[in-house]
């Protein structure tokens, strides 16, 4: 874990109070709506500038990097069979073939470390330093040499809601430096969800926990995102929303971050 991530998660493991959201306790939240073609905030709320792990989060940026190197075709190719040297976890092993749709669907991790095993650690790590994606540190867990595998895991990568932000926003403008395939088939593959109002949202979520000081994960610090874009009559708005909790909880913290965001974008959205 990096020095900032380490930091940021020990500032809220001492944090003494926490505040009530739509049934749950969060010791940090944010939520970012902003104008998907200049990037001009159109609502920023709550703590935005310190970076955690991205999660699941990361397959957005994952599927960007497959479609441009060709190691994925298209929403249904490749379809990867399950592998007992993968050790998938119990949840997904009940998934025995994933395509690049039921794989950002469902958050398959054991997809994720296919296709970055398959881009080697030099690709990877370029393509993460050509996006600006947070700290760009895909180091992995010290001194065990799995950041290839591991790093968006709650591992080294971190990254803030501001930055998910900008990455959204140079995606959506076409400022990667990526084929407009790849553009084309990641829009194509990001799950798709109805909001109030006729929007709608294209979205990754991303769970996981906070570590404690001796670099244990914290199960009464879940961390919950939800990110993406949305459009109704050809307006086109990028989001983001990260919710840490204050304690355990039995629903993932992305489930969470997504019903807030779903619930409120479009009051959002048309208050400006």
């Amino acid at each position: 874990m990096t020095k900032s991530l380490a930091a940021a998660c020990l500032l809220l493991l001492a944090a003494g109070s926490a505040h009530a959201s739509g049934g749950q306790n969060y010791a940090l939240e944010c939520t970012i709506v902003a104008d998907a073609r200049t990037g001009e905030a159109l609502h920023r709320e709550g703590t935005c500038d310190q970076r955690f792990a991205p999660a699941s989060t990361f397959k957005f940026a994952l599927a960007v990097m497959g479609f441009d190197s060709g190691i994925l075709k298209s929403p249904h190719d490749p379809v990867w069979k399950l592998k007992p040297e993968f050790h998938a976890s119990k949840r997904e092993q009940a998934y025995k073939t994933v395509d690049p749709a039921i794989w950002e669907k469902d958050s398959i991790v054991w997809y994720s470390q296919q296709l970055t095993m398959k881009l080697g650690m030099k690709r990877f790590s370029d393509y993460v330093t050509e996006f600006d994606y947070g700290n760009m540190d895909v180091s992995g867990d010290p001194g065990k040499a799995n950041g290839l595998t591991r790093a968006w895991l709650m591992s080294s990568l971190a990254i803030s809601p501001d930055e998910q932000i900008g990455f959204l926003h140079r995606f959506k403008t076409r400022s990667l430096p990526v084929s407009e395939q790849a553009y084309r088939q990641t829009e194509a593959t990001i799950a798709t969800f109805d909001a109030d109002d006729g929007w709608k949202v294209h979205g990754k979520t991303g769970s996981g926990w906070l570590r404690d000081k001796n670099g244990k994960i914290d199960e009464t610090r879940p961390l919950g995102w939800f990110v993406g874009w949305a459009e109704k009559d050809g307006r086109e708005v990028i989001f983001a929303r990260l919710n840490i909790g204050a304690e355990k909880s039995e629903k993932p913290g992305s489930i969470y971050a997504r019903e807030k965001m779903l619930a409120d974008l479009p009051r959002l959205v048309e208050a400006k």
